[in-house]
């Protein structure tokens, strides 16, 4: 991987590591207990990618659309998200990041490793004894406004402006801080969402019936809950209700299928389980904020 830095050395801590190793430029630049890591995939070709590290990993994903590939952070379900541009995610120290992908653009991200026992970072804050989650694909705008200014600090030749970077940083720690308890009520008041064997169950029984129209009861039944327990341990543990989760993957594939010019908006919504088009297309407009003939009209 080229464009490494200054502030990179062989002491340096672990970084998210690519397969094969030049289909990033990279640009790294280190502060005071934290590291930043500009990455641009520069072939469209598979790659895999693999991190686990005693620092927390926060990802921004300013570009990142995939034909396929599945993305897995410990603690959570695998995701085969097939666009998830403008999103960030969270792997806490220890946790294992991983994943492959066959793009459909080249990927820009930046990784964030930050030292839990950052000197900088106030003692009363507890940061480096707090439990964090693990968080995947999700939004918060002063985290994601906080992770662009530092970005921008570092595209600077000196790094710019190190105190206001090493200010940011410490910004940055706080707003982990806040989402992490953000999320503690409901965890406890949901016992943390679904367990381990019913997140993998029940993600499985989705893909396999993608197509079907299964009511919330059957889902419920797959994981042997109540539908009232069911909607609100799974919306803990995927973050939507599992009518929308469902919907969603479905608008994910569509994606996939659209981008087929062989085959027509009519057959991508017969072949999603639509029985009209105006239903398919309304569907798609309200997860995309547009009709399938316009994004297909995008991608050309």
């Amino acid at each position: 991987m080229s464009e490494l830095s200054t502030g990179l050395t062989e002491t340096s801590p672990p970084v998210v590591e690519f397969a094969p190793p030049d289909i990033a430029r990279r640009h790294i630049a280190t502060w005071n207990g934290l590291q930043t890591d500009a990455v641009e995939v520069i072939r469209r070709e598979p790659f895999t990618y693999e991190y686990k590290a005693s620092r927390h990993l926060l990802i921004m994903c300013e570009r990142a659309e995939r034909d396929d590939g599945e993305t897995l952070v410990e603690g959570l379900p695998r995701s085969t998200l097939h666009e998830y541009s403008h999103k960030l995610s969270f792997v806490p120290a220890g946790h294992q990041f991983s994943g492959w992908q066959k793009p459909r653009a080249l990927t820009r991200v930046t990784y964030f490793y930050i030292d839990p026992k950052g000197p900088l970072i106030d003692p009363d804050l507890h940061f480096a004894e707090t439990e964090f989650k693990p968080r995947l694909f999700f939004f918060d705008q002063d985290l994601w406004e906080t992770a662009q200014k530092l970005k921008d600090q570092a595209k600077s030749p000196d790094h710019g402006n190190r105190q206001y970077a090493e200010a940011l940083s410490v910004v940055m720690a706080h707003e982990l801080l806040r989402l992490n308890s953000a999320a503690a009520p409901a965890q406890q008041s949901f016992r943390g969402g679904l367990a381990g064997w019913q997140e993998k169950k029940i993600a499985q029984y989705i893909a396999e019936h993608l197509l079907e129209d299964v009511s919330l009861a059957t889902l419920a039944d797959v994981v042997k809950l109540s539908s009232y327990h069911f909607v609100r341990a799974f919306k803990q543990s995927f973050g939507l209700p599992p009518h929308r989760y469902l919907s969603s993957l479905r608008m994910q594939r569509a994606k996939s299928l659209l981008a087929n010019p062989d085959m027509s908006v009519t057959q991508v919504g017969f072949n999603l389980g639509f029985s009209d088009t105006s239903s398919f297309t309304t569907t798609f407009r309200k997860h995309t904020g547009l009709t399938p003939t316009a994004y297909r009209r995008n991608l050309e």
